[in-house]
């Protein structure tokens, strides 16, 4: 059995969080968009499209 033992650490507290979001960010948002019928916003920040992504795997199911 594998543990994480990185603590997860609140986006809101990312020193970078205010940086536009990443390559992979954005790829993956686009993805979980298109699955849950949403719109990505292209101007998100590191924290927001964590935030959006957080939200999007709980509707389609794939965050768990």
């Amino acid at each position: 059995m594998t543990v994480n033992r990185t603590p997860e650490k609140d986006p809101r507290d990312w020193t970078t969080g205010d940086e536009p979001m990443t390559g992979p960010q954005e790829s993956y948002l686009h993805t979980l968009a298109q699955e849950a019928g949403e719109q990505v916003p292209d101007d998100l920040t590191k924290v927001e499209a964590s935030q959006l992504i957080d939200r999007l795997q709980e509707k389609t199911g794939r965050g768990t």
